[in-house]
C-alpha cells in the first residue's frame, strides 16, 4: 500500500529547493500581487482518504481550471447540443489566441481555450436563471462548502485589462456564436475565472470526474458519458498549447490555470491538486508541473 502523505512530503521537500520558481502572472494585475513562494499538495483518493502538505489550505485564484466546471455545469444542462458550438481539437496554439477563430468561421477548438470558455459562459448565462449565483451555488454543492467565493478585485482586474476577451467575444459574435450581450458573458467568464479556492476544495469539486458524475455527497450532476468526454478533453486539451507535454510527463487528465493550480485526477482512483503560482513559459505551474510527473512516477499511477 502507497504512503501517500510520504510520497508528497518528499515532493514538496525537494520542489521548493528549486531556485527557479517560474514568474508569477502579472498581465491580470490582481495575480501580480501573489507570492512566488507560495506551494501546495493536496490528495484526495476514491475512498475518501485525503493527504496534504504547504499551503494546501489557502484560497487562490482558480482561473481556466473553472472552464472545466463551467463545462460540467452545461453538459448537464444541455447536454450534446455543445458540440455544435464548440470542436474538441487541441489547439497547438496559446489560450488566447484570436485567428483560429476566423480561419474555423466561430467555432473555437474547444472548450479550454479562451473563445471556447467564451462560448460556453454564452450557453450558462442563457441556460441558468441568476447566471453568477447559480454558478457559484454549483461549485459550492460539488464541494459541500458554501464558504467559496468569487474574488470580486480579481474579477474587477480582469476587466479592466481583459482587452483581448473583448476582441475574443465581439468576434465570436460577429459569426453568431454568442447569443448574450458581450458585456453579460465576460462579466459572468471574468468572475467565474476569478473563483477562489483552496488545493483542498479544488479536490473535492473535481472529485465528480473520479466518481462517475457524482459529487462527495453522492449526488448525479452528469453522466458517466460526459465524465469521459471531459477527462479526454483535460488529458488532449487541458495545458494550453502544453497538453502532450503534460500528458508524456505525467500521464493524467487535468487543467491548469494562470493562477498556478493544477488538478489532475486518475478515474476511480484519486483527485490531486497543486498550487505554485510562479509560471513557466508555457502559462502554466513550474512547480506543479514538476511535483507531478515525480508523483506519478513514484506512485507508477497514471492512465498508461
Amino acid at each position: 500500500m502507497l504512503d501517500y502523505q510520504s510520497i508528497i512530503n518528499a515532493i514538496y521537500q525537494d520542489a521548493i529547493k528549486a531556485k527557479d520558481k517560474g514568474i508569477v502572472a502579472s498581465y491580470i494585475p490582481e495575480l501580480a500581487h501573489i507570492n512566488s513562494d507560495n506551494f501546495g499538495i493536496h490528495l484526495r483518493t476514491s475512498k475518501g482518504e485525503t493527504f496534504g502538505v504547504g499551503d494546501f489550505e489557502k484560497p487562490f485564484s482558480i482561473q481556466s481550471i473553472s472552464k472545466v466546471l463551467a463545462l460540467s455545469k452545461a453538459m448537464s444542462l444541455i447536454g450534446e447540443d455543445i458540440w455544435k458550438r464548440i470542436d474538441v481539437e487541441p489547439s497547438g496554439n496559446p489560450f488566447n489566441y484570436l485567428s483560429l477563430i476566423e480561419v474555423e468561421n466561430g467555432i473555437p477548438r474547444n472548450p479550454f481555450i479562451n473563445a471556447g470558455a467564451i462560448v460556453i459562459a454564452d450557453i450558462l448565462v442563457s441556460n441558468l436563471q441568476n447566471p453568477k449565483e447559480d454558478f457559484l451555488k454549483y461549485i459550492q454543492a460539488l464541494t459541500g462548502d458554501d464558504s467559496i467565493i468569487y474574488n470580486k478585485d480579481v474579477a474587477n482586474s480582469e476587466k479592466i485589462t481583459g482587452f483581448k476577451n473583448y476582441a475574443t467575444a465581439n468576434l465570436l459574435k460577429s459569426f453568431s456564436n454568442l447569443n448574450n450581450s458581450v458585456d453579460v458573458v465576460l462579466d459572468f467568464y471574468f468572475h467565474q475565472c476569478a473563483l477562489e479556492m483552496t488545493c483542498s476544495q479544488l479536490s473535492k469539486a473535481f472529485y465528480l470526474f473520479v466518481n462517475q458524475g457524482k459529487c462527495l455527497q453522492n449526488k448525479v450532476h452528469i453522466t458517466n458519458q460526459q465524465v469521459k468526454r471531459i477527462n479526454a478533453l483535460m488529458l488532449t486539451c487541458g495545458f494550453y498549447d502544453e497538453a502532450g507535454e503534460f500528458a508524456f510527463e505525467v500521464g493524467l487528465p487535468g487543467k491548469s490555470g494562470v493562477g498556478g493550480g493544477i488538478v489532475a485526477l486518475l478515474p476511480e482512483k484519486f483527485v490531486i491538486t497543486v498550487w505554485s503560482p510562479g509560471l513557466n513559459k508555457k502559462g502554466n505551474s513550474r512547480l506543479g508541473m514538476l511535483a507531478l510527473e515525480q508523483f506519478t512516477t513514484k506512485t507508477k499511477l497514471s492512465i498508461f
